[in-house]
C-alpha cells in the first residue's frame, strides 16, 4: 500500500529556494523523491545546492516581482520536468523601521516581494493547470507576522496578512479544480534573513543581538529557535495526500508562539 507521504516521481518548483527556508525545502522534497526546479535571483548558489541532491534538479533564475521573469521560470520548469505538481512559493525579504520611519520604497519592496511574488508564481501556475486539465498543489510561505502585528515590521506583517488573505481566496476558487492551496506561517527561524533582523531590532531597540535572540526564545514555548527543516517538514506534509483535505489554511509552525 502506497504511503500517503511517498512524493516519489513527482515534480516541484520552489522559488527562492537557494537558501534559508527555500533550501531547506528542496532537500526536504528531494529526499522524498521529489525533482525539484529551484528558482533564484542567485542562480549560481542554486546550482551548488542543486549539485548535492540525490535527484536531478533543474536551476532557474526568477525576479518574483517581474511577470514576465516568473512566466519564463515556470514555462521552463514545465518543459524540464514534464509538468509541476507542487508550487512552493516562498521568496520573501524582510527590513525593519518604526511604522511612522517607513518609506514608499521599503513598503513597495516589502510587498513586491512577498506579496506579488505569490500572487504571480499562483496565478500563472494555476493558468498552466487549467489549460492543461491537471490538478496541483500549492503552498504558500507567510510568516507568524501575518497573523499578528509586529512591532518595527508594520510592512512586513501587512504583507504577510495578505499572503493569507490571497492564499484563501485562491483556495476556494481552485478548490473544484483539484488545486489545493495552503500557506505556512513560520515563527523566529534561525536564517541568514533572521541574523539581518536580529542586528536591526538590536539597534532600534538599543539591546545586544544575545538579548533580542534569548527574547525569541523565552516567547517560544518549546524552548528554542526555529530550524529551517522545522518549516520544510510541514512544507513536505500539506504537499503530500496526507493532507489531502486540506485548503485555504494558514498553518503555524512557530513553536507555541501562536496557538490560533
Amino acid at each position: 500500500m502506497r504511503s500517503v507521504f511517498d512524493l516519489s516521481g513527482k515534480t516541484a518548483l520552489v522559488t527562492g529556494g537557494a537558501s534559508g527556508i527555500g533550501a531547506a525545502i528542496v532537500r526536504a522534497l528531494d529526499g522524498a523523491g521529489v525533482r525539484v526546479a529551484i528558482t533564484d535571483l542567485d542562480v549560481t548558489r542554486a546550482q551548488l545546492l542543486a549539485d548535492e541532491l540525490a535527484n536531478d534538479a533543474v536551476c532557474l533564475p526568477i525576479d518574483v516581482r517581474v511577470r514576465a521573469s516568473v512566466q519564463s521560470a515556470l514555462d521552463g520548469a514545465f518543459e524540464a520536468l514534464g509538468g509541476i505538481d507542487i508550487l512552493i512559493a516562498n521568496a520573501g525579504v524582510s527590513t525593519m523601521r518604526a511604522a511612522i520611519e517607513l518609506t514608499d520604497e521599503e513598503w513597495d519592496f516589502n510587498f513586491d516581494v512577498n506579496t506579488r511574488g505569490v500572487f504571480l508564481a499562483n496565478q500563472i501556475y494555476c493558468r498552466r493547470l487549467l489549460d492543461e486539465g491537471r490538478k496541483g498543489v500549492i503552498v504558500n510561505t507567510a510568516s507568524l507576522a501575518g497573523k499578528v502585528g509586529a512591532p518595527l515590521l508594520g510592512h512586513y506583517s501587512a504583507s504577510k496578512f495578505a499572503v493569507l488573505g490571497w492564499t484563501q481566496s485562491l483556495a476556494r476558487e481552485m478548490a473544484a479544480h483539484g488545486i489545493r492551496v495552503n500557506a505556512v506561517c513560520p515563527g523566529f527561524v534561525r536564517t541568514s534573513m533572521q541574523e539581518r533582523e536580529v542586528e536591526w531590532e538590536a539597534s532600534l531597540r538599543k539591546m545586544t543581538p544575545d538579548a533580542v535572540r534569548e527574547e525569541y526564545v523565552s516567547l517560544t514555548p518549546l524552548g528554542r529557535l526555529e530550524e529551517p527543516e522545522d518549516v520544510a517538514d510541514v512544507v513536505l506534509f500539506l504537499a503530500s495526500d496526507a493532507a489531502r483535505f486540506m485548503t485555504g489554511q494558514g498553518v503555524n509552525v512557530t513553536g507555541g508562539v501562536r496557538m490560533d
